[in-house]
């Protein structure tokens, strides 16, 4: 894709701009061929001690990156999501974009907040677990767990099921993290995917606690699917589970191999899961992708990763930790 693409991730546009793709170190860890993982030192009653309520409300989203797109004037840094406030509307079968997400069913509890530190500063993200044989596995943005430096990010936490501050099911701490190599090494729009395995909890997996949606690659796209997360900024207060849902379509600016979803969700809704074939009654559906950017001249559409054979390698890694 070319370097020169304007992109703002689904976070702040707050925060500094922070260079071009490419710019990053590469930071490795032992592994398999196209993955790289890092290893979670710190211990988990350290990691829950961190997160007091305070530091929960004052996290942030993380800084933005953002590109310039060949031969398109530099759009204003406006917010993400802030193309108009419409009021809180209550979930249909039929669905509707742009929405709080109040029905119940088991997306409520597989999709949850995420909260960690890189640099000395506090950040939230969002994030959904998925099936895997050790049934610890949660999935996110690649850039919820390692910034354009290759700097991994500390004190991570999954809080399933969060809502209004409250912790329904507790908090896992992370224990391993996996992206792309194709993310570490180069910031790759086409791989901001991440793959977490968490520590139990009391002697629990987390899977075993709120259940998990299924994960699929190389799936068929133009697919509808709903997204989910907990977005900051605009009419948001990232306080309760958000969607989107409708038909996926390509880069409008053929920048990427990314699929765009038309979602005002904002600046903390990054890492959360887009459900293909889901079920609003059910609330289960397949994870295909995550929020993962917008382009800052077009607010209103939301892109996710193709989970190819990248992030089927993450996953198979990630699976075994």
């Amino acid at each position: 894709m070319s370097k020169a693409a304007r992109i703002t991730y689904a976070v702040s546009t707050a925060g500094a701009l922070l260079g071009t793709l490419g710019a990053g170190a590469l930071r490795t860890g032992p592994g398999v061929a196209g993955v790289s993982d890092h290893v979670i030192t710190a211990g988990r009653s350290a990691t829950l001690r961190y997160w007091t309520v305070q530091r929960m409300t004052r996290a942030r989203t993380p800084p933005e990156r953002t590109l310039r797109r060949p031969g398109a004037a530099r759009a204003p840094e406006t917010p993400l999501g802030a193309a108009g406030a419409l009021p809180p509307a209550r979930h249909t079968a039929q669905g509707g974009p742009d929405l709080p997400w109040i029905s119940p069913g088991a997306v409520r509890a597989t999709t949850g907040k995420v909260f960690f530190t890189i640099n000395g500063a506090d950040y939230v993200c969002s994030a959904g677990t998925v099936n895997g044989a050790n049934h610890d596995l949660v999935i996110t943005a690649g850039h919820c767990v390692q910034d354009v430096a290759g700097v991994w990010a500390r004190n991570w936490v999954y809080v399933p099921g969060y809502d209004h501050g409250l912790r329904p099911y507790g908090a896992f701490t992370a224990r391993r993290m996996f992206v792309p190599r194709s993310w570490s090494g180069r910031h790759d729009e086409n791989h901001d995917v991440a793959v977490v395995a968490l520590a139990t909890a009391g002697g629990r997996h987390v899977t075993d606690v709120v259940g998990a949606q299924n994960v699929a690659f190389d799936q068929a796209r133009g697919t509808v699917v709903y997204g989910f997360g907990y977005p900051t900024g605009g009419r948001y207060d990232g306080e309760r589970l958000a969607y989107c849902n409708g038909r996926t379509h390509p880069d409008a600016h053929r920048l990427t191999q990314d699929q765009g979803l038309r979602c005002d969700m904002s600046e903390g809704a990054s890492g959360g899961p887009w459900l293909a074939r889901f079920d609003a009654r059910t609330g289960v559906g397949v994870v295909t992708s995550v929020n993962s950017f917008k382009y800052s001249d077009d607010p209103a559409t939301m892109y996710g990763p193709y989970f190819g054979a990248s992030v089927r390698r993450i996953y198979e890694e990630a699976q075994r930790a």
